[in-house]
């Protein structure tokens, strides 16, 4: 799985990626941030998650360098041992969350994705 990025004709990159840029204009390439480092801008720890969401629930805002430009997302740390401007780089996780609770059908969504480590 990549973590999927896409930039657009006057250079901006967009996560997660958008059908339009800001420019008006459509992708013209895709980028991994998985394959990059990040640093931690800020984050918080959630103690009132919802329903099969890890309790307590520590969550980072990080910055992306992908060739001088600068692309931010937001997702969970891995751990609770996270500091602002920590590097971090983005590790894959089968399950962010329980499929099984909460409201939804499980196999109505994805449950994977990405949490940031420290390096």
């Amino acid at each position: 799985m990549t973590m999927e990025a896409y930039r657009y004709e006057d250079g901006s990159i967009s996560y997660p990626g958008h059908p339009i840029g800001p420019d008006g204009s459509e992708p013209v390439e895709t980028i991994d941030l998985s394959e990059y480092t990040a640093e931690v801008i800020t984050w918080t720890t959630s103690t009132a998650t919802p329903p099969g969401v890890r309790e307590p629930n520590t969550l980072a805002i990080v910055e992306f360098d992908v060739d001088g430009e600068p692309v931010r997302a937001i997702g969970q740390a891995a751990d609770d041992d996270i500091e602002t401007g920590d590097e971090v780089e983005p590790v894959y996780v089968d399950e962010l969350r329980e499929p099984g609770a909460g409201i939804r059908e499980p196999d109505s969504q994805e449950w994977d994705g990405y949490r940031f480590e420290p390096i």
